[in-house]
């Protein structure tokens, strides 16, 4: 039998930053999950044991908190291009890089005091190989639902199936998107705008189909947002379901339900701008959504 080492990475998964700016009386919160991975000449520590190419995860990890102290965190983007970059051209044993890193969102009660935000996380994923880079955006958790515009309907039935046709239903999913930048970007403002956009689709598209939706939200960003070359989309359906009421002698109008939190159908799809830059390593090694 043979067989040899295949494609490979390392690194330090997950480190906790956070950050104050105390450069005004109003202070300044960033609340960071930083992960990075490592590529290159790694053969020999995995065959013999061999560390001598081995950048250790602990560096990595102190390097996050040197770079937050020494040029701070603006873009969370740029931050994760500058620890990318200084991996692959600080250590020649080292091609390329992949920084993950997760923004957790506080509320400001004064101006020194937060209270915590939303279960929305706020992502970026930027890979780094020599001289190139790609940046992947996006956000995890957004919950939206609507109460009426949506309906399903019209789907093959056979011996297994009970679900109900229904031309007025509660639609609620938890978004997580990523998206890829192309061109020159301002990041804050351009997810912003992206967030926006995926937000007002969601409560004004009539929707037959959570795929539908998924669609309509994944095209109003490409056709607003030339730097998005491509959008990937997973939305799990997050059902409701009506009450029966009449054990009870009572008539439930889609008033009553029971929000079930498992099993769920998970719809997941991408939209891609027809004359995208080429996607490189842009999703090495990311869930496809």
């Amino acid at each position: 039998m043979s067989y040899s080492l295949g494609p490979n990475q390392y690194g330090k998964a997950e480190v906790r930053l956070v950050t104050v700016s105390r450069s005004s009386s109003v202070h300044s919160l960033r609340d960071l999950t930083v992960s990075t991975s490592l590529r290159g000449s790694l053969a020999a520590t995995h065959l013999t044991g061999d560390n001598s190419d081995v950048v250790a995860t602990d560096t990595q990890k102190n390097t996050v908190y040197a770079f937050a102290k020494d040029g701070g965190v603006d873009e969370i983007e740029d931050f994760a291009l500058r620890l990318g970059r200084h991996f692959v051209t600080s250590f020649e044993q080292i091609s390329g890089a992949r920084i993950l890193i997760d923004e957790h969102s506080w509320d400001r009660i004064s101006d020194h005091a937060f209270s915590g935000g939303s279960r929305e996380v706020r992502t970026t994923a930027v890979t780094v190989s020599g001289s190139d880079h790609w940046v992947v955006s996006g956000l995890r958790d957004l919950v939206v639902l609507k109460t009426t515009g949506s309906e399903f309907h019209g789907y093959p039935k056979d011996k297994y199936t009970t679900l109900p046709e229904t031309s007025d239903r509660i639609l609620a999913t938890a978004v997580t998107a990523r998206w890829r930048y192309q061109g020159t970007v301002s990041y804050t403002e351009s997810f912003a705008a992206i967030r926006s956009l995926l937000v007002s689709t969601f409560a004004a598209k009539h929707s037959l189909s959570l795929q539908q939706t998924l669609y309509a939200m994944g095209s109003a960003v490409l056709e607003a947002r030339p730097e998005v070359a491509e959008i990937r989309l997973s939305m799990p359906n997050k059902h409701h379901f009506v009450v029966d009421l009449s054990p009870f002698g009572l008539e439930n109008n889609n008033e009553v339900f029971y929000a079930a939190d498992r099993p769920y159908g998970l719809i997941e799809g991408s939209v891609v701008r027809d004359d995208a830059e080429d996607a490189g390593l842009a999703w090495y090694s990311l869930p496809e959504f």
